[in-house]
């Protein structure tokens, strides 16, 4: 029963397509639709097979970072095929939601923000357990550091100095150190340093009274006397004192100088009514992630100012309303929910006829294949030849299949539990393949899922389709350079049906190596 009951904060699976492996998702919220079904509104996470390869190759630069730093197993000291499984464990965090219906959760899983100080083979060693580092941006195709991590390891770490003998110059740059700003010792007495601070508020009220903007934004009495009480007036009141060696008629002039009272404003007060409403916009949007809050809706403020804003914010009504709103929204919405196990059989498993293998349903199309090309096939993944159930996997034309095993494997991991051939090329130190752009092929297929191992399969190979390779010899390029005028590459391009004069191009060729 509890296994079966989702709840807000859970990480589950959800099914899409019958072929594909599952979405993996965080359940933010759970709403009752006006026809009485259930959806969910979910985070988006990534895995490695949904995203470019240079934004991959970015992700492994960033691990090997993050490796080099830390002190736990290293990659290296991992097997081929713990590298292979661990790379599905990884996921790609996204500021990006979506509602799902509920009925498509196929069950719960567990992640994680990568833990630097843990062994990677944790997650191995856990069934349904995924880690991420960074965060994926679908819309903009970029990858950032998660501003949550922990941020474990030497570079993070305090330079702390020797302590100083006595009488031992202080050769540290003065500028960047601390500043004393009050000194709790001062010879005044917490009567004297209140009584002052009440100066300070009466002075700030009679300054906004005099001002023609605060009366626009203050127009009571009373909201000016709480807007001169803030924090903002208490601490200029206070680093008065303080610079005046506290000395309470000397900082009571500096209050009221001759050209009238100090008036103070905060955020608070700077900010129009519109900036205001575009704040609390952006915070419902994006949470207290400041940076996209500025980017997105204030860039003209500073970083500095909106978190200063954030805070004095939050000592507001607005914000006690705020908060009871949501208080209420959260209890009339969904707490949990109930989803039965999916029993239905999935359209890619191969149905037995008389024993024999049967032809594919449902995705694949039609049936592609006679039943007698399927006997005696081994799985795609771990080779074996004996299971309870097989699964149709891949394009329809290579007829691959996986066992039980595998194939919840790859519907909960995204991958094969076996390195296919172009991953462990790629994984040993031989590149037995040198040309470039075949290399690129072939492991953009490996990174899709297209099979590419050989397992006595008549169509298993690398391409699905015919292909070929214009090989240029050296005495070809060669004629190309010397032999411009005649060739004339442009005007031959242009009309490929015209045969180029070899006879030609030979004699010229002949002139120019003679001489």
């Amino acid at each position: 029963m509890a296994a079966n009951m989702y709840r807000v904060g859970d990480y589950v699976y959800f099914e899409n397509s019958s072929s594909n492996p599952y979405l993996i998702r965080r359940i933010e919220e759970l709403n009752k639709t006006a026809n009485g079904n259930v959806e969910a509104k979910v985070v988006c996470f990534y895995r490695r097979r949904d995203i470019s390869n240079s934004l991959i190759m970015l992700a492994d630069k960033h691990a090997k970072e993050v490796e080099e730093e830390s002190e736990t197993t290293n990659e290296a000291d991992l097997t081929d095929k713990q590298k292979h499984q661990l790379k599905h464990r990884e996921l790609f965090l996204s500021r990006q939601y979506e509602s799902l219906p509920a009925t498509h959760i196929r069950g719960k899983c567990s992640v994680a923000l990568l833990n630097e100080t843990e062994s990677v083979l944790s997650y191995l060693d856990k069934e349904d357990t995924f880690f991420y580092s960074l965060v994926y941006d679908p819309s903009l195709k970029t990858l950032l550091a998660d501003k949550g991590e922990i941020r474990v390891g030497p570079r993070y770490q305090a330079d702390v100095p020797d302590m100083l003998a006595e009488g031992e110059l202080d050769d540290r740059e003065q500028a960047k150190l601390e500043v004393k700003v009050w000194d709790p010792d001062s010879p005044l007495t917490d009567r004297q340093i209140d009584q002052f601070l009440v100066v300070a508020r009466a002075v700030g009220t009679f300054a906004r009274a005099l001002d023609c903007s605060s009366s626009v934004r203050q127009p009571s009495l009373h909201m000016s006397a709480a807007a001169a009480s803030r924090d903002i007036t208490l601490f200029h009141a206070m680093d008065t004192l303080h610079k005046h060696s506290y000395d309470l008629s000397s900082a009571i002039s500096v209050l009221v100088p001759l050209g009238g009272p100090v008036l103070c404003r905060d955020e608070m007060e700077e900010w129009s009514a519109s900036e205001a409403s575009l704040f609390e916009e952006a915070l419902e949007k994006y949470g207290k992630d400041f940076n996209d809050i500025r980017q997105d809706f204030l860039p003209w403020k500073s970083l500095t100012s909106i978190i200063e804003y954030y805070y004095m914010w939050k000592t507001t009504d607005r914000y006690v309303q705020q908060k009871r709103l949501k208080a209420a929204e959260a209890e009339s919405k969904l707490k949990q929910v109930y989803i039965p196990t999916y029993n239905k059989p999935n359209p890619n498993q191969l149905s037995s006829i008389n024993g024999k293998p049967g032809a594919v349903n449902g995705a694949m199309g039609a049936s592609y294949q006679t039943q007698t090309s399927l006997i005696g096939r081994a799985c795609e993944s771990c080779y074996a030849t004996q299971s309870h159930q097989w699964y149709s996997w891949g394009p329809p034309n290579m007829q691959c299949r996986l066992c039980a095993s595998c194939w919840i494997y790859w519907k909960k991991y995204g991958g094969l539990k076996m390195p296919t051939q172009t991953e462990e090329e790629k994984l040993s130190p031989c590149q037995t393949t040198e040309d470039p752009r075949i290399r690129t092929h072939m492991s953009r297929q490996a990174t899709q899922g297209t099979p590419v191992r050989n397992t006595g399969s008549p169509k298993s190979s690398v391409k699905t389709r015919q292909a070929f390779f214009l090989h240029t010899t050296c005495l070809t390029k060669l004629a190309r350079q010397v032999c411009k005028n005649t060739l004339r590459l442009r005007q031959a391009a242009r009309r490929p049906f015209v045969p180029i004069n070899c006879a030609a191009i030979r004699a010229e060729c002949k002139m120019f190596l003679n001489s």
